[in-house]
Order: structure tokens, then sequence, then C-alpha cells
């Protein structure tokens, strides 16, 4: 009986034991590197994320299953056992985005008849025709008030009051910050939905500041917002890793200064 409760207790420190690191690399189907890709051993429960090469490690027994997951990719899994004494290459593959349903009409042998029958037709557009307004391009928002489209009218003798009263008012320098303030919340929430939590926390940075960090990093590295800009995943986070030690040294000054404080 002694024996069957030493060996039930001991088992879950044999499979610890029997675990060894695991190394590779994640790319995508061009071969580019994919950071933020989060591994997780299903057995263990443990989690890792690639680098900005796409390498990565992690802790798991032969027979345990690893898990790749990223925003905007097919899951992936492999046995560990795959990996040890070798440094594999897993290939995610992007989801693929739903095509349009295009109609092929049957076609009479006129050429004229048949290519205005295989003509996609917008029908947006033709609403935009026939009330004569151009389609708005980006978001909708009122104009802010500039001084120049104010003061130029004037001179001219023509008084824009709405405009002249925003300006005066600060109405205009209100609206610009709040159109500032909205698209800097954007670009934060856009990083926030593909990145799990604790790829930054692993990196030393508290859930409750990683709002902070990347707001930090768009103006530490302002081509970071260009890459979030274009919808480019990869491009933000290499850029963000290189602020990343800047920022966890701020952190710890800031509560080294407080600790002295006290």
């Amino acid at each position: 009986m002694r024996i069957k409760v030493l060996i039930f207790i001991l088992f879950p420190f044999l499979h610890i034991f029997s675990q060894s690191t695991v190394e590779g690399s994640i790319t995508d189907e061009d071969g580019v590197a994919l950071p933020a890709v989060t591994i997780i051993n299903i057995s263990s429960q443990k989690k890792a994320y690639t680098s900005s090469d796409g390498s990565f490690s992690i802790g798991a027994a032969p027979d345990d299953e690893l898990r790749f997951i990223r925003s905007g990719y097919e899951r992936s899994s492999i046995q560990a056992k795959y990996l040890v004494d070798k440094k594999t290459n897993i290939k995610l593959i992007r989801i693929a985005e739903p095509i349009e349903e295009v109609e092929i009409a049957n076609l009479t042998g006129d050429i004229r008849k048949d290519s205005r029958a295989v003509a996609k037709v917008d029908k947006g557009k033709i609403v935009e025709d026939a009330v004569g307004l151009p389609q708005p391009k980006g978001k909708m928002r009122e104009t802010p008030a500039e001084i120049k489209q104010v003061l130029v009218p004037i001179l001219l003798g023509n008084l824009n009051i709405q405009g002249l009263y925003d300006l005066v008012s600060g109405d205009a320098r209100r609206m610009k910050r709040q159109y500032k303030y909205d698209d800097l919340q954007e670009d934060i929430a856009w990083i926030r939905e593909r990145v799990e939590d604790d790829y930054f926390m692993k990196e030393g940075i508290p859930k409750e500041r990683i709002s902070e960090f990347i707001e930090f990093s768009f103006s530490d590295k302002p081509q970071t917002r260009a890459f979030v800009r274009a919808k480019n995943l990869t491009g933000t986070l290499s850029r963000m890793e290189e602020s990343l030690p800047v920022f966890v040294k701020r952190l710890k000054e800031s509560t080294s200064e407080n600790t002295s404080a006290r």
C-alpha cells in the first residue's frame, strides 16, 4: 500500500523530470518569421512566445502536445518528440479570406452583349452617381476649422461664422485633440486584440501598464505606428521589441525611486 502511495506521489514529479527544453522557429508560408506566436504545452498548460526572429523554446516531455496560435493564422499542433534534439521550423498558414461570389452569365456569342452581362455591377456606385455624391474616404468626421480656411475668406469678403466661432471658442482645437486620442486608442486596441497580455508581462510589463507601453513605443519608434496603420503585426512587434528594454528600465527606476522615498 505504501509503495502505491509513493508511486502516486512521485508520478507528477517523474513527468516533470522527464521534460526537456525543445526549440524551434515559426514562419508563415513565405518563410517570414512570426513574432508573438503563442505556444501552449497542452499537458502542463505552460506558455511561451516567439521572439522577433520567430524562435521559441519551451519545456515539454516527448509525448506532450504543443499548440501554436496566432491571430489571422490557422492553429497548428505537434508532439514535442518531433522537436527534441533539433530546431524544427513550423509553418503557420494564413486563414483564407472569403471571396465574393461571381456569377457566370450565359454567353450568346455577341461580344457586346456578353461583355455587358459579365461586367460586375457596382450597385453602390450606381447610387453614388444617381445622388451625385462621392463616397467618403477614411473616417466620417467633421473637419475642424483651420485658421487659413477662416481668415482667407474674410479677406475676400466671405465670413465663415461657424468656422470663426470654432476657432475663437476652442472647439476646433478640442476636436483635433479628441480625434487624435480616438485614433491612438484604436491603434492600441488593434494590437491588444491580437497579442496576449502574457507576451508583454513576461518581459516585465505589468498588465495595467501594457497600453501605456504601446503608446510609449509609438513615440519612441514612430515606425511602429506606421506598421499598425498598415495592419502589419509582424513589423509592429519587431519595432516594439526595440522599445521594450527602454520602457522596462524606466519602470524599474520609477519603482526604485518610490521605494527610496518611503
